[in-house]
């Protein structure tokens, strides 16, 4: 599967998806509210085909309605569907149940086999209306899905989804290494590299802060705080962006250098309330995405260790593990073997030892040594 995302022209027509985006919001927030009163009447759960069914009732009565496609109207009851299901699932782990969403901030309408229709000249045929767009590359497989999607300033996008697979053909190096995440440092390879992060969301605080305050002292409801919302948006746009930008690079550069990659399982949440602010500069969990991303596309493998090895206490030479290790102790002699550890260093060694070994690559402890030497 491959998804293509394309920019459609401003227009004034533009306002029949936007309608038809809130359109799509109002028979969501109406399921979500029959699920909720279903269940306190009957204390079941709705099944989706009998909600459906009672959604196209309602939908021929209502015109308003009629601005979403009715495969549109399909998927919106799926998706809800999806969500509860995920929910029954996982509600142990903090899963919660979808909710009400306010128009505002419902965001897109997805269409599966009809209602939509490419044509000449970068224009799409959705409903009645001939909308053009951006056509930045070609279109290949057979597609499946189209989403119209609207972003934070208004401006609305087109995903397309098709059975492409894309392959890209690369080298492959036989090497392997592990990689300890840091706060000081970003990556901490097993080959005695560091890579830091730029740390887009610092670089731009100031910046970020005077939107804020101007955004916060214009007048509720008028133009000018419109405007001071979009400026806004626009600053947060421009760190993310930055940011993605960075990581496909980085994750191109390391699958280029290795076939194997092992990481550490983390406990982001927690290292949230640690850090707050840092961590979500850093976003890892994005970073391990693309990463992901990239190496299947090109053949490498991205495995991940259990979070509870005790990967920063744990000798990479003798394998001795220390009872203790406080945070702000960031080298240390082993007892076993009198070596002297940096914190991340050998962290990152130890990954890639137990990761080597999960994998069945064979023992990489004389790798680890000649890189100690």
């Amino acid at each position: 599967m491959k998804t293509y995302q394309f920019k459609l022209y401003q227009h004034k027509r533009n306002k029949h998806l936007h309608g038809a985006i809130n359109a799509a919001s109002n028979i969501y927030n109406h399921c979500i509210a029959l699920h909720k009163r279903y269940y306190r009447l009957f204390g079941k759960y709705l099944n989706k085909n009998k909600l459906m069914k009672h959604i196209a009732k309602l939908r021929n009565k209502n015109e308003y309605w009629q601005l979403v496609g009715s495969q549109a109207a399909q998927d919106i009851i799926q998706r809800i569907d999806r969500a509860y299901q995920l929910f029954f699932k996982h509600h142990k782990k903090g899963v919660r149940p979808p909710n009400f969403r306010k128009r505002i901030k419902y965001k897109s309408f997805t269409l599966k086999q009809a209602g939509y229709k490419f044509l000449d000249d970068n224009r799409v045929r959705i409903g009645k209306r001939i909308f053009k767009f951006w056509k930045s590359r070609e279109i290949k497989g057979k597609i499946k899905t189209i989403t119209i999607k609207r972003n934070p300033l208004g401006e609305l996008f087109m995903f397309v989804v098709t059975d492409f697979v894309d392959t890209q053909v690369s080298i492959m190096t036989g090497k392997s290494a592990g990689f300890d995440f840091g706060c000081k440092v970003f990556l901490t390879c097993s080959d005695n590299t560091e890579i830091k992060s730029p740390l887009f969301l610092k670089q731009s605080l100031k910046e970020l802060k005077l939107a804020n305050r101007s955004h916060s002292r214009k007048q509720k409801r008028s133009n000018n705080r419109e405007k001071a919302r979009k400026h806004l948006v626009r600053v947060h746009e421009k760190v993310v962006n930055r940011r993605r930008d960075w990581f496909w690079k980085l994750a191109q550069e390391l699958t280029d250098k290795f076939d194997y990659l092992f990481f550490e399982t983390l406990n982001l949440k927690g290292m949230q309330r640690l850090w707050g602010r840092k961590i979500s500069d850093l976003a890892f969990a994005e970073f391990l995405e693309i990463l992901d991303f990239v190496a299947t596309k090109k053949g490498k493998i991205v495995s991940y260790i259990d979070r509870w090895c005790p990967s920063t206490k744990t000798c990479f030479k003798c394998n001795y593990v220390l009872d203790k290790l406080g945070l702000n102790e960031r080298y240390w002699v082993c007892p076993g073997c009198s070596t002297q550890h940096g914190r991340d260093s050998n962290s990152s060694r130890v990954i890639h030892k137990v990761g080597a070994s999960t994998l069945g690559l064979g023992d990489v402890s004389q790798f680890s040594t000649a890189i100690a030497v």
